[in-house]
């Protein structure tokens, strides 16, 4: 469609060197193309120019000191994308890869994400190319402090509330609002993914991974089958991975695998969920380490990856979870997975498969959920910490997993019902983005050219 066309070519004039963005921004349109055909009303609207350029973007200096008394300067982004249905929401990531293209990226991803919830929250997101890998807390402290010495103007409970992302737990997220609650005089919830102590929500640690699980079981279960004995492939050694494992477990199935940096891991008897969460959560340490208590299982370093995918996508199983990064599992990943007898991927981190990956699970009419759907239980729970914080209440940890099995059910649901509507009862992507920008779009419109 020419119309698309040139809207993604007028992007790359305005945004150079974004191939992360773009990529969001295609794979979205191309799947809006049956609902721009049936309502043209979006096009004479301008939503689409209006939706891909963010409403503000935040760049900043963060200047900070180590140990030894070096100073450090690292780039800070926040990209308030959209705030048609709410306060923009959306993670912090501090990793060495992150830039504009990627924190835009992510910011467009977060807009669909948050609308499919039903719940009152618009998109964005942010963080800082720095490295806690290796810092000290006291390091990792002054830098979160610099960091919100700037962002504490941008952000607020009813204007922009972030959450954590890769690099930003617990530990940063406490040391964020200490800062910025010292430099506001005000107790108020700013940021989620707090401790429980000081007005976090129970589950969030969790959510992410709970809810990519749950999303997998709903769409099992739409074909009258479910998740119990099934061996499952999952990706990274995060929060996401680890509480992926443990749902996993829970419903009967059995996982395998999990990855980091170093290489990834594979346990034919099953990932021993309470030795990964003392190496990932305590340690701190590499996965190879997993070998010395549980030496029959394997480890496949980083260095002998296929050339053209990663070692994890490899194995037997029924089904996968992506949940460590963008880009993650290639159009051979997915072949490999389909010849191996996977029929269920369900995307933990976001937009982890290749446009090509996902091309091969579409056409294999497998049960595929994209990121932007399967893993929203996050941000789902963020929201329901945010309406705690505005009641000065906490819920029991029963009380959200409850709720997040029903925003997850509901999502499943509007993206099956959208993609039947649109003929295409397998494409939970199309689903997923046409119901997603409907909902934004709407708001957008009745609220006028803002």
């Amino acid at each position: 469609m020419p119309y698309i066309h040139n809207t993604i070519t007028g992007l790359m004039a305005s945004s150079p060197a974004q191939s992360e963005f773009y990529q969001a921004v295609e794979e979205v349109l191309e799947s809006l193309e049956p609902l721009l055909e049936k309502s043209p009303h979006y096009r004479k609207n301008h939503i689409i120019e209006r939706m891909v350029e963010p409403e503000r973007q935040i760049m900043f200096r963060v200047p900070w000191v180590d140990d030894n008394g070096e100073i450090h300067i690292n780039k800070g982004y926040r990209i308030e994308f959209n705030s048609a249905l709410g306060p923009y929401k959306g993670g912090l990531r501090f990793h060495p890869s992150v830039n504009a293209s990627i924190i835009k990226f992510l910011g467009f991803e977060q807009i669909f994400k948050n609308a499919l919830t039903g719940l009152q929250i618009g998109g964005g997101k942010g963080g800082s190319n720095f490295d806690p890998k290796g810092r000290s807390d006291n390091e990792i402290m002054r830098f979160c402090q610099s960091y919100m010495s700037e962002l504490y103007r941008h952000i607020g409970p009813t204007t922009d509330v972030p959450a954590g992302d890769i690099g930003v737990g617990a530990r940063e997220i406490g040391y964020m609002f200490g800062q910025y609650k010292r430099l506001t005089g005000r107790y108020e919830g700013v940021l989620t993914g707090k401790g429980t102590l000081w007005g976090g929500s129970l589950v969030r640690k969790e959510a992410t991974g709970y809810g990519c699980v749950f999303f997998a079981e709903n769409m099992l279960k739409s074909q009258g089958d479910d998740l119990k004995g099934k061996t499952c492939l999952v990706s990274g050694a995060g929060n996401v991975a680890i509480y992926t494992i443990e749902k996993l477990y829970q419903l009967g199935a059995l996982p395998v695998s999990a990855s980091d940096s170093s290489g990834t891991l594979y346990d034919a008897k099953g990932i021993n969920l309470a030795h990964l969460k003392e190496l990932k959560e305590q340690k701190r340490v590499s996965l190879q380490n997993y070998l010395e208590q549980y030496p029959h299982a394997e480890f496949v370093p980083v260095k002998d990856y296929p050339e053209d995918g990663h070692a994890v996508w490899r194995y037997k199983a029924d089904a996968g979870f992506p949940c460590a990064t963008q880009n993650e599992l290639t159009e051979a990943d997915a072949k490999a997975l389909m010849t191996n007898g996977c029929n269920c991927i369900s995307e933990g981190a976001n937009m982890p498969s290749t446009p090509e990956a996902v091309e091969v699970f579409l056409r294999n009419k497998i049960h595929y959920g994209p990121g932007k759907a399967a893993n929203a239980g996050g941000v789902a729970t963020s929201q329901l910490e945010m309406s705690q914080n505005a009641s000065m209440q906490q819920l029991s940890f029963e009380q959200v997993e409850t709720r997040l099995k029903e925003i997850m059910h509901d999502i499943h649901q509007r993206c099956s019902e959208t993609a039947k509507e649109f003929g295409q009862p397998h494409n939970l992507v199309l689903g997923a983005n046409i119901a997603g920008f409907r909902r934004v779009a709407d708001a957008m419109i009745e609220q006028g050219v803002v």
